[in-house]
Parts: C-alpha cells; sequence; structure tokens
C-alpha cells in the first residue's frame, strides 16, 4: 500500500495533529479539534507554560497580566461571548480616564487643555475608505494641526507635547516604534466591537480564558481540563519537514523526531521571521515569505511597581509624561534615554498598591537589556522629574521582556505601508501548505493570521478555531 493511500485512509479518529504553541490559539486550535471529533491532537510547546502571550502571573496582593490584559468589546468579541455568562469580566468603565497630563518641568495641564488637545487627536484618526492610503502617523499629524490652526489661544509647544505623548499611546495599540510605520489601511480595517472597550478580568487574569477554553478544574491551577496529557512544554522546534504527500516529520531541539499527518503552527510572526528559512523543509512559498517579511512584529512592554500603600493622590487614576523640548534632547545624551518611551503609569485595577507603566519600541527592547536596579532606578528619577509630589520606594518591580524571549520576539502584529506595498497581510499568512490533491499539511494561525483582528486574543483565537474548522470541512467532505 502507498504512502499517499494510506493517507488518504486517514479519518478524524486517526489523523495524527500536532499544534506548535500553547498560546490562544494553539489552545483555540486543539480544544476545538476534540469538540470535533479527532483524537489524536498534541501540543508542543517551547515554553515551561501555557498561555504563550497570555502571561498571568503572581505579583502584589493577587495577580498581573505581562501580556494580554483587556477583553475589548462586548458584541461580536469571541472571548467576550465565551465567557460573558461566568460573571469573569469587569467594565473598566472610567475608572482609568481621571488620568493627568504633567510636563517634565512639573506643570499640570489644566483639564480644558487635556480635553481639547485628547479630543482633536481623536478627531484627527482616518475614518473614511477613501483616506486608506499611506500611514497613521501622516494622516494623523496632518489633521492635527489643521485642528489646532483652528483655536488660536492653544499653545503649540503644549499641543505638540501631548501629540508625541498620544502618539505613543496609540503605538501601544499596534506594538509599533511610531506612527508612520502603521498602516492607514489597516487602522481602518480593524473591526472594532461595541460596547466597553477595556474590560478587566478583576482579579483572576486573562488565564482565566484559557481554563475555559480547556474547561480546566477552577479549584486545580494545574490542570489542563481536556488537554491534559496533550501538551508537552520545552519542546521547541528545530526543523518542519512538509515534503511530499507522506508524513510530516518534526525534529526538536532535545533531538526527539515526531511525526504527523498535519500540522497547525501557531507560533509568533517574530519567531517565523527569525526561523521560517531554517525551520521549514523545502522553504515556504514566496508568497508567505512577502507575507512574513512585509508584516511587522512589534514591542510593547510593561512595568509593574508594588508600594507598601497607595501613592497617587486620591483623584488621580494615572499620569501621562510630556516632555519639553530641552528636556528631552538633555534626556537623550544620557544612559536613562529609553525613558523617553515610557509614556504613563496608572493604577492596576482590584490592585490599588501598584502602578502599571508602559514602554514602546526601541526604547523597551533597550529596557529589557537593563537589570532589575537599572530600570528602578531609572523609573525613580522619571517620577522626580515630572511629579509635583514626592513618591516613595517602591516595594518591588516586574516587568515584560517579548522581544528578547526567543520564543516570542516581540508583542504583537501589524500592518505597515510597507505591508500594503507588497500587496500581502494576514491572508497570505493564513494560507496553508497543501498537497497537489488539496490535503492540509501546515496550517498557520495565531493573531498576525487574522484580517481584522489582528494584535488581539479574539483574533488569535478566532483563527485557531479556523484552522481546526478548516480541517474538519476536509475530512468532512472526503467522507460524505
Amino acid at each position: 500500500m502507498s504512502t499517499r493511500t494510506a493517507a488518504e485512509r486517514k479519518t478524524k479518529q486517526t489523523a495524527r495533529i500536532v499544534v506548535i504553541g500553547a498560546g490562544a490559539s494553539g489552545i483555540a486550535a486543539a480544544t476545538r479539534l476534540l469538540e470535533l471529533g479527532f483524537r489524536n491532537v498534541k501540543i508542543l510547546e517551547a515554553e515551561s507554560r501555557v498561555g504563550g502571550r497570555i502571561n498571568t502571573v503572581p505579583f502584589g496582593d493577587s495577580v498581573v497580566d505581562k501580556g494580554a490584559q483587556w477583553c475589548h468589546g462586548e458584541g461580536t468579541n469571541v472571548v467576550y461571548q465565551r465567557v460573558k455568562n461566568l460573571n469573569l469580566l469587569h467594565a473598566t468603565g472610567d475608572a482609568l480616564k481621571a488620568t493627568y497630563f504633567v510636563r517634565s518641568n512639573k506643570e499640570i495641564l489644566s483639564a480644558e487643555t487635556a480635553l481639547q488637545l485628547t479630543a482633536a487627536v481623536e478627531m484627527s484618526l482616518p475614518t473614511e475608505p477613501n483616506e486608506a492610503n499611506g500611514s497613521l502617523g501622516d494622516h494623523l499629524t496632518s489633521n492635527y494641526w489643521q485642528l489646532v490652526a483652528k483655536s488660536p489661544a492653544v499653545d503649540r509647544t503644549v499641543a505638540k507635547e501631548l501629540l508625541d505623548n498620544l502618539q505613543k499611546l496609540r503605538c501601544s495599540f499596534t506594538a509599533s516604534d511610531h506612527l508612520f510605520e502603521v498602516s492607514r489601511r489597516a487602522h481602518l480595517e480593524f473591526a472594532k466591537d461595541g460596547g466597553e472597550f477595556m474590560l478587566n478580568w478583576r482579579d483572576k487574569g486573562y488565564k482565566t480564558f484559557l481554563r475555559v477554553l480547556m474547561n480546566a478544574n477552577p479549584d486545580q491551577p494545574e490542570d489542563l481540563g481536556v488537554l491534559n496529557g496533550r501538551v508537552q512544554l520545552y519542546k521547541r522546534l528545530t526543523e518542519i519537514n512538509w515534503d511530499g504527500t507522506g508524513e510530516l516529520l518534526l525534529r526538536c531541539w532535545d533531538g526527539e523526531v515526531l511525526t504527523a499527518d498535519h500540522v497547525i503552527c501557531t507560533v509568533s510572526l517574530g519567531v517565523l521571521k527569525e526561523q521560517h528559512q531554517k525551520l521549514f523543509v523545502p522553504p515556504l512559498p514566496a508568497t508567505k515569505v512577502r507575507a512574513i517579511n512585509g508584516l511587522k512584529q512589534g514591542t510593547l512592554n510593561k512595568l509593574f511597581l508594588e508600594y507598601a500603600s497607595l501613592v497617587l493622590p486620591k483623584d488621580w487614576s494615572g499620569v501621562n509624561f510630556l516632555w519639553l523640548e530641552e528636556d528631552l534632547q538633555e534626556l537623550r545624551g544620557t544612559e536613562r534615554f529609553w525613558l523617553e518611551g515610557v509614556f504613563g503609569f496608572h493604577r492596576v485595577l482590584h490592585q490599588p498598591r501598584l502602578l502599571q507603566g508602559w514602554i514602546i519600541g526601541e526604547h523597551a527592547r533597550y529596557m529589557e537589556t537593563l537589570t532589575e536596579e537599572q530600570v528602578l532606578s531609572g523609573l525613580q528619577w522619571l517620577f522626580n522629574k515630572f511629579l509635583p509630589f514626592d513618591m516613595p520606594q517602591p516595594l518591588k518591580l516586574t516587568r515584560s521582556q517579548w522581544y528578547s524571549n526567543p520564543n516570542f520576539r516581540g508583542s504583537y502584529s501589524s500592518r505597515t505601508p510597507y505591508t500594503d506595498e507588497l500587496r500581502t497581510g494576514p491572508w497570505d499568512l493564513e494560507t496553508p501548505l497543501l498537497n497537489a490533491d488539496g490535503t492540509p499539511r501546515v496550517q498557520f494561525a495565531g493573531e498576525a493570521t487574522s484580517k481584522t483582528h489582528h494584535s488581539s486574543v479574539h483574533g488569535a483565537t478566532e483563527t485557531g478555531w479556523r484552522e481546526a474548522d478548516r480541517l474538519n470541512a476536509y475530512y468532512s467532505a472526503r467522507n460524505a
């Protein structure tokens, strides 16, 4: 009997499916496959834990999320739909909106000025399809200054400082170094959901969602529910050999060689960028390589500080930093230059003793190379520079370091004007590698393969389900 004939005789009960990566998309794919009647499903995970870029860790009085943190939207968002009746989510509402904008000379912007300029930024974002070409930065900057010009009373220096700060905030949505590398088209095509935009997970963390997907026992923290016995940790791959029409060969760093009939690859775009040339044998098709090269994997990191008690004034939910030009130029000539990428801190919901900060781009990548002592020293200097009141020394620091981790190489993906110039995008990254007869051999999932929900957990989850459904449709059609 030929290998081809043997493969054709595979069924949902006998087909061997290996999912690469135990993040949201990998767990979504594996659990959906089991629901659909597939029996031989396993996950290979390079890390020592499941979750991927969902990383809920103990800190303070409960936990914090170093990765994905909020559920965005209450409409079609699949995360919300899965947990909405389980009393797990809490609406953030206005809890973080009492943010003060403070200049590097300790001057606090008036509420009126802050409101006027933040509104101008929001009104400057593209909304029409005919505004699709070019970068988000070009569009936003041009429109913003046109609006500011209509308000003679606005201090142009302050307006620039606030624009710079809110551009960094906007960069955090796409993990971009700056908005001039964000595709205006992608901004328009991102599908925003209705309702509350920042639903939080109380004091349980985003890992709660993954445990719901796995149907894990809530009283057993290490339980993986339906995936018990199906997840192998510390299994980093060196090769996915998809040559021919027979079984696929998977080579691991520890020397083990596994075989499979189908592979669902959910590794991050950053890993694909770094490893695809060596990882896939034979090499990936040109269209997929173009997508990998054209899409961007950016870096956004978090900084969590624990204090003995609440430190900001009671009416402050957070602070955003506005740099005077002369102070910024001076900063750039010092070893603390990376602090330019820290655009703000805010209270952590359900943990009032904590502050959470955000740092983007090249400064975030550099911050990862520093010791905790260096980071703490820099942040304390930053607080002393800006805040008109004394800040105590924090008790502890924890931070994310997504770029330096070889199993992620960044936070999440975005489309750039270069992506658009190459006429590529998530749709090319999504396209499976097929046999001549249409049999899926290697499939791709993960937030970077989502056309309308990239950079999100619900996007990652949808793509995992998409690839499970693709396999189900293939076997259902073949056995019809």
